[in-house]
């Protein structure tokens, strides 16, 4: 059964999510029949200790068997070092909303990757810098959707022909609200869209000079190559041209797509880490118009690039009620550091099994 506060329409903090896991794990970590890093060398005392040290709340851990085991303590020195709930809700509260600016040409999917990331398919509602509705015209113009208002876009419209008076509208932009002294006002982040359906000219006289020119300083850039699908029809077509049937071509279509985006991207990738400012992160996405479309693996790469433990805190609390993305980040931030630290065993062997006991229990 999962505690009680998982899925609560209210923001988790690292510290319930790091009680939760361990609950999960704690079975695992104190078992002898499970062969593993962790079982094989952590004893029940040992693993205790663990628990003591990380940053949980004092209430009682209790056993399948629902009888009292004890209350897990929290150090002097780890508590003092840790936020409390309300410390945070302060913290985010004086930075207010995670805000995006998205770039890329437009037909490069954008309007569609935020509408996942806030699961919607409505348009944003549009905004002044004073918070009046008005048009869609400028990068100044903030989009908010009404089903996540934790989030503000900005959308650099009109950057892909690469003018020079565009390029300097998003360098005074980048350069004002990296280092505004209104917190409130500053861009976290900046996702930078490419279509794969233009793969063979991915990096134009727009992308170049950007990543030429502009110092987004600790403002992370993250790239996202979208519509993968559409390499689908490319990988057909060579299949035909080299003589198969379009069955045998549907057959093979899988691999071979897999194939050329490996190759596409990889090719893209080396080109932008030759430039002056290349972007902290890339990924790739695909049929983001579809019903079950994935958008974790960018707000995953996101977390990753920022510095900022506050900043990936607020990120990871616009989306609430991601179970998994909220596991992982604490898997992936608290857990296995810990984990890794007290215990010198494989750090990808330890990842692979604490990642698949925790998440296998709510999936």
């Amino acid at each position: 059964m999962l505690p009680p506060f998982w899925g609560a329409p209210l923001c988790l903090t690292n510290a319930d999510l790091s009680h939760s896991v361990f609950l999960i794990l704690n079975p695992f970590l104190n078992s002898t029949d499970i062969v593993g890093p962790i079982s094989r060398r952590m004893a029940p005392h040992s693993a205790s200790k663990l628990l003591s040290s990380l940053p949980f709340r004092k209430k009682p851990v209790r056993d399948s068997n629902r009888h009292l085991r004890g209350v897990v303590t929290v150090p002097s020195d780890v508590a003092a070092f840790r936020m409390d709930p309300a410390r945070v809700k302060e913290h985010f509260d004086r930075i207010g909303c995670f805000r995006v600016l998205v770039m890329g040409r437009s037909n490069a999917g954008k309007t569609t990757i935020l509408q996942r990331v806030c699961n919607t398919t409505d348009l944003p509602e549009v905004f002044n810098s004073e918070g009046e509705k008005r048009g869609y015209h400028n990068i100044e113009a903030e989009l908010i959707f009404k089903s996540n208002r934790a989030f503000i876009f900005h959308d650099s419209r009109g950057f892909e022909a690469g003018s020079e008076d565009e390029m300097e509208v998003v360098r005074n932009f980048v350069a004002d609200r990296a280092t505004t002294i209104k917190l409130e006002k500053r861009i976290h982040a900046i996702w930078f869209c490419i279509p794969m359906t233009d793969y063979e000219r991915a990096i134009l006289a727009a992308e170049e000079k950007f990543f030429k020119e502009c110092d987004t300083r600790n403002v992370p850039v993250i790239v996202v190559l979208t519509k993968t699908d559409s390499l689908e029809s490319v990988a057909i077509g060579q299949l035909i041209d080299e003589g198969s049937s379009m069955r045998e071509a549907k057959l093979k279509v899988r691999d071979r797509e897999k194939k050329l985006l490996i190759y596409h991207e990889t090719r893209i990738i080396n080109e932008l880490k030759g430039f002056k400012y290349p972007p902290k992160g890339y990924l790739t996405l695909g049929n983001m118009n579809k019903d079950n479309a994935d958008c974790n693996p960018l707000l995953r790469c996101t977390t990753n690039a920022l510095d900022s433990i506050e900043l990936q805190q607020l990120l990871i609390s616009t989306q609430q009620t991601n179970l998994v993305l909220n596991i992982e980040c604490v898997i992936e931030k608290e857990i296995i550091p810990t984990l890794y630290k007290e215990r010198k065993h494989d750090k990808q062997s330890l990842e692979t099994e604490v990642r698949f006991h925790a998440l296998s229990f709510i999936c």
